[in-house]
């Protein structure tokens, strides 16, 4: 059998935080209020970072693309042209109106260098990395790397037994 605890305070904070967030939506101005945030993909393609987002039926004139080392700045607006419907009626999901979305990224970038394309909904961005942030590859020799280590950390006793020498 399962006890569970009536727990009065989280309650009252949960009642709080719904009546703040409704006050929030009736306060806050209409022009800041976003309807949306578009669908993003990041990928690490090593040298690169390929950052996707969803932004279906938006024209490229009315979005905004901020790239700075640390993060991208997607915002713009998606226009909703009413219909004339004379006969039954219609239902739309499409979401329109402002949206924004801010996506941190995992390593610097070179915001001078960023390529864009825009094809079919999908806004693709090609973001260089910076050289300090590109993963470098460095061949070791564990043959010498084995000998020197072992030559160096190690004596040989009076008995012909390997023993570990300390090094403090």
């Amino acid at each position: 059998m399962l006890v569970r605890y009536w727990q009065p305070w989280h309650e009252m904070e949960t009642l709080r935080r719904q009546v703040d967030r409704l006050f929030d939506d009736v306060t806050e101005p209409a022009s800041h209020r976003l309807n949306w945030m578009p669908a993003i993909e990041l990928k690490d393609n090593g040298d690169t970072l390929i950052l996707r987002a969803q932004i279906p039926g938006v024209d490229t004139q009315k979005m905004n693309v901020e790239v700075t080392r640390e993060a991208v700045s997607i915002a713009g607006d998606r226009s909703y042209e009413p219909q004339n419907h004379e006969n039954g009626y219609y239902k739309s999901e499409f979401r329109y109106g402002k949206f924004y979305r801010t996506v941190a990224l995992p390593v610097a970038v070179q915001n001078d260098q960023v390529q864009a394309e825009y094809k079919d909904g999908i806004l693709s961005l090609t973001l260089p990395k910076v050289a300090e942030a590109r993963h470098k590859v460095v061949k070791l020799n564990l043959a010498e790397l084995s000998q020197a280590t072992l030559s160096s950390s190690s004596e040989l006793s009076e008995t012909g037994e390997v023993t570990s020498a300390s090094s403090n």
